[in-house]
């Protein structure tokens, strides 16, 4: 995995992975569902992703089945893909950290998370 930051398809397929197999259209609702809505993956863009990241190593393949006469794949990430997804998610983390110090956020009582940050932004943080 490189030290590019994930694209955010790519970050939000990886999670929609990271706790169990999905077939496609488990894992384009997975994706809606973490977006909180946001990102709604049309049909021909999950597969052309789930290829690539079938190329480059991140999932494959867990199972195949017929269903009403359709082949369905269930997708499952390999050890490359829940590193790289580890790795992406502690970049996160480490950069929301030093957001949130910034903004003063950390260490002032009362004021976490997302909350936090609306009242920073929204205006001074109170202790």
């Amino acid at each position: 995995m490189s030290e590019r930051a994930m694209q955010e398809p790519t970050l939000l397929l990886l999670t929609a992975l990271a706790d169990e197999p999905r077939h496609g259209y488990a894992i384009a609702r997975e994706v809606e569902k973490i977006s909180g809505g946001r990102v709604k993956m049309r049909t021909g863009t999950l597969y052309g992703a789930l290829e690539r990241l079938l190329g480059q190593g991140l999932i494959e393949v867990h199972e195949e089945e017929i269903v009403d006469s359709r082949l369905r794949r269930t997708y499952t990430l390999t050890s490359a893909g829940r590193a790289g997804l580890a790795a992406e998610a502690e970049r996160i983390a480490a950069t929301a950290r030093e957001a949130a110090r910034r903004l003063g956020v950390a260490g002032v009582p009362g004021v976490s998370g997302a909350q936090g940050v609306s009242r920073v932004v929204g205006g001074a943080a109170s202790a």
